[in-house]
C-alpha cells in the first residue's frame, strides 16, 4: 500500500489513537446499563461528556418518562451526533446501543471494570455493544483526520432499547423525525456482513387456575398442571420448526424458548396462577401475525382441554425479521473488500438468528448492513454471559474497516 494513500492514512491515525480509543471504551463499559431496569439516561451523559472531548456535539433525545415506563424502563436518551461536510451527498448512520442485559453469575473479572487481560477487554457490553460506540466513534475522527474531506454527512446513533425492542430507541427517532439517513451500518461483529436476521415475537403465558389446600387439592384447579399442558404442546410445535428452512445462509429454521417461568404461593398450596415468557424467532421467509395466530390457537386448544383453566396471552414485543435490501450493496461490497485484506480472511455477507435495531431502518425504508467489532461467533465472545470479551485487536481491525468503507462511499 501506498505509505500516502487515504487507507494507509486511516490505518495509521487508527493505530496512533488506539490507546485513546480503549480508554473511552473503558469509560462507556464502567458505566452500568443493565436493562432491566433500564436507568440508561445517566450512560448517556457520560457518552456526550466523553463525545464532547472529541468536538463531537451530541444531541440528547430524552424520550417521554410515559413510554420509558410504559416499556418497563426507567430513563432514556437517545444521541444523535451529526457530521457535516457538504450540503450534497449521503448521509451515513452508524449506530450501536449502549442498554445491555445484567451481567449476572460467574464472573471472572468485574463486569463494569473493562480490565484488559491477555489482549482482550472484559466488560458487560465490551463485545455486545459499546465497542462499537468506540469502532464508530474513531472511524469517523479518522475520516476527518484525511487531507481531503468527505463529501456529504455522517450521523453517530447511539441509542437504548435494543434489549427491549428497540421502539424507543431508533425507532423513537425515525418515528419523530429527528433523522432520515440515507444507508445504515449497524453495530455487528468483524468476520461477517449481516444482511438479514431473524424476528422475534415474545409473548407472556398467564394459566388461571384454583387455589386450593395440598390436602385437598380435588378442590382446586391445579394452574402448574396447565401450564405443564401447554407447555407440552409448545413443545411439540418446536419440535416441528426444525423441518421449516431459510434460504437465507446463515440462518437455519425458526425455533421458540420459554426463558421464564413463575407461579404458585407454597409448597402445601395448589398454586392458582402460573406466568411464562415466550421468544419465538422466526425466519425471514415468515408471517409475523400468521406464526402468532398459529402459537395462540395452540396455547388456546391445550388449555380448552382442562376444566377449571383458563388462560390470558399477552404479547410482549413483535420484532420484524431484517430482509435483504436493495440499495445496500455499495456498503456491502465496501465492507467486504476491506475486512477481507485487514482480516485476511473471507468475509461473508450472510443472515444471522439474531435480531437487531437494523431492522427498524430497514423498515423506515433505509437499506444497511451489520458490522462491527466482535470475533467470529456470538458463543465465542459470552455475549449475554459470564465474561463478556472483545479481542483488541479486532476491535483496532474493524475501526479501520469501517474508515476505509466510510472514504470510499463519502469522499
Amino acid at each position: 500500500m501506498i505509505p500516502s494513500s487515504p487507507y494507509c492514512l486511516l490505518d495509521q491515525w487508527i493505530d496512533a489513537h488506539f490507546d485513546e480509543q480503549v480508554g473511552f471504551l473503558q469509560a462507556l463499559i464502567r458505566v452500568p446499563t443493565d436493562t432491566p431496569p433500564g436507568n440508561n439516561a445517566p450512560h448517556a451523559e457520560r457518552t456526550a461528556e466523553l463525545l464532547q472531548a472529541f468536538g463531537f456535539e451530541a444531541e440528547k433525545h430524552a424520550v417521554p418518562e410515559a413510554l420509558v415506563h410504559a416499556a418497563g424502563m426507567q430513563s432514556v436518551t437517545n444521541l444523535i451526533v451529526r457530521r457535516r461536510y457538504s450540503d450534497g451527498g449521503k448521509t451515513i448512520a452508524l449506530n450501536a446501543h449502549g442498554d445491555v442485559v445484567p451481567p449476572g453469575d460467574g464472573w471472572t473479572y468485574d463486569p463494569y471494570g473493562g480490565d484488559i487481560v491477555n489482549g482482550s477487554i472484559y466488560g458487560r457490553a465490551s463485545a455486545v455493544s459499546k465497542c462499537d460506540f468506540s469502532t464508530f466513534t474513531f472511524a469517523v475522527r479518522a475520516l476527518e483526520s484525511l487531507p481531503q474531506k468527505p463529501h456529504g454527512q455522517v450521523e453517530l446513533h447511539f441509542t437504548y432499547d435494543e434489549e427491549f425492542g428497540g421502539e424507543i430507541g431508533p425507532g423513537w427517532l425515525l418515528k419523530n423525525g429527528l433523522t432520515r439517513p440515507d444507508l445504515l451500518i449497524a453495530a455487528g461483529f468483524s468476520y461477517e456482513v449481516i444482511i438479514a436476521h431473524n424476528g422475534c415475537l415474545q409473548m407472556e403465558v398467564t394459566v388461571h387456575g384454583k387455589m386450593a389446600h395440598a390436602a385437598i387439592p380435588h378442590t382446586g384447579a391445579d394452574a402448574l398442571h396447565g401450564a405443564v399442558h401447554i407447555l407440552n404442546a409448545l413443545y411439540a410445535l418446536n419440535s416441528r420448526y426444525q423441518h421449516i428452512t431459510s434460504s437465507v445462509e446463515g440462518i437455519d429454521h425458526p425455533y421458540l424458548n420459554v426463558g421464564r417461568i413463575e407461579g404458585g404461593t407454597h409448597t402445601n398450596v395448589v398454586p392458582g396462577k402460573v406466568s411464562f415468557k415466550l421468544d419465538r424467532r422466526m425466519i425471514p421467509e415468515e408471517d409475523p401475525m400468521a406464526v402468532e395466530t398459529e402459537l395462540r390457537q395452540t396455547i388456546g386448544d391445550a388449555a380448552k382441554a382442562l376444566v377449571g383453566i383458563t388462560v390470558d396471552t399477552r404479547r410482549l414485543l413483535l420484532a420484524r425479521a431484517l430482509q435483504p435490501m436493495p440499495g445496500n450493496q455499495a456498503l456491502v461490497d465496501a465492507i467486504r473488500q476491506h475486512a477481507q485484506e485487514l482480516f485476511a480472511v473471507d468475509i461473508p455477507a450472510i443472515g444471522t438468528p439474531l435480531y437487531t435495531d437494523a431492522r427498524l431502518y430497514a423498515e423506515a425504508g433505509i437499506p444497511g448492513v451489520i458490522y462491527g467489532a466482535g470475533p467470529r461467533t456470538v458463543l465465542e465472545s459470552n455475549a449475554k454471559r459470564a465474561d463478556e470479551h472483545l479481542a483488541l485487536d479486532d476491535l483496532r481491525r474493524a475501526t479501520k474497516v469501517v474508515a476505509r468503507a466510510l472514504h470510499d462511499l463519502l469522499v
